[in-house]
C-alpha cells in the first residue's frame, strides 16, 4: 500500500512539474510571437505619410533640396571621423533617399547630382576618380525612391530595400563598365553593408518621423 502511495505521489509531481515545464514553455513562446509582431508592425507594416511630388516651378523644391544637400554635406564629415567611415555608411546617399521618397523626383535628383559636387569642390570627397560612379548611383537611388513613393503611397520597408537593392545592383555594373573592373565595383556591397542597412532601417524612421509633413 506504501509503495503504490509512492508512485502516486511521484507520479503527481511528474505531472506537476510537467505542467510547470510545458507553461513555461508556453509562456517563452507567446513572449517571442509578441515580439515579432511588434518587429512587423513596426518596421514592416506600411505607414501612411504625406508623400509630395514638387516641380522645379515650386520654390519648396529648392527649399527642402537645400535641407537635404546640407544634410549630405554634415553627415558625411561625421562619418569620417572613423577610418574608412564614407565606404562603411556611404553617407552621401543617406539624404538623397529621403529627398526623393518624400518630395518627389525634381528634389530628389536635386539632392542627388548637387550633393557629391558640393562635398568634392569643397573637401576633395568623393574624389574626382569616384564621381562619375557616385553621381550615377545617387541619380539611381533619387529615381528609384520617387517612383516606389508614387508606386506604394506609403512609407515601408519592402519598398525602400527594393529601392536599395536595385540602385546598388545597377549602380555596381555601371561602375564596372567604367572602372573595367568588377571587383572594386562591389565596393558597396563588401565594405558597405552597415551603410546599406543604414539607408534601409535609418531610413524608414526618417520618414515615418516626418510623415505628416
Amino acid at each position: 500500500m506504501s509503495k503504490n502511495k509512492r508512485f502516486l505521489s511521484l507520479l503527481t509531481c511528474f505531472h506537476s512539474k510537467k505542467y510547470i515545464f510545458v507553461s513555461h514553455i508556453d509562456c517563452y513562446v507567446s513572449n517571442h510571437q509578441y515580439y515579432i509582431k511588434l518587429f512587423i508592425k513596426h518596421f514592416f507594416m506600411e505607414t501612411s505619410a504625406k508623400l509630395h511630388s514638387l516641380s522645379y516651378r515650386d520654390a519648396k523644391t529648392y527649399l527642402f533640396a537645400g535641407i537635404f544637400i546640407v544634410g549630405n554635406i554634415l553627415l558625411p564629415q561625421l562619418c569620417h571621423l572613423i577610418p574608412q567611415g564614407g565606404l562603411i555608411w556611404l553617407p552621401i546617399y543617406f539624404f538623397t533617399l529621403i529627398a526623393a521618397y518624400k518630395f518627389g523626383l525634381q528634389t530628389g535628383l536635386l539632392t542627388a547630382i548637387l550633393s557629391p559636387l558640393v562635398n568634392c569642390l569643397l573637401f576633395g570627397m568623393p574624389p574626382l576618380a569616384s564621381l562619375p560612379a557616385i553621381l550615377i548611383k545617387s541619380s539611381l537611388l533619387a529615381i528609384g525612391a520617387a517612383y516606389a513613393a508614387k508606386l506604394f503611397g506609403k512609407v515601408a520597408i519592402l519598398p525602400i530595400l527594393l529601392v536599395v537593392l536595385l540602385y546598388q545592383i545597377v549602380g555596381i555594373l555601371a561602375e564596372w563598365m567604367i572602372l573595367k573592373e568588377f571587383f572594386p565595383a562591389t565596393q558597396d556591397f563588401r565594405i558597405g553593408i552597415p551603410g546599406l542597412l543604414l539607408q534601409v532601417f535609418g531610413g524608414y524612421l526618417v520618414l515615418k518621423a516626418i510623415s505628416k509633413l
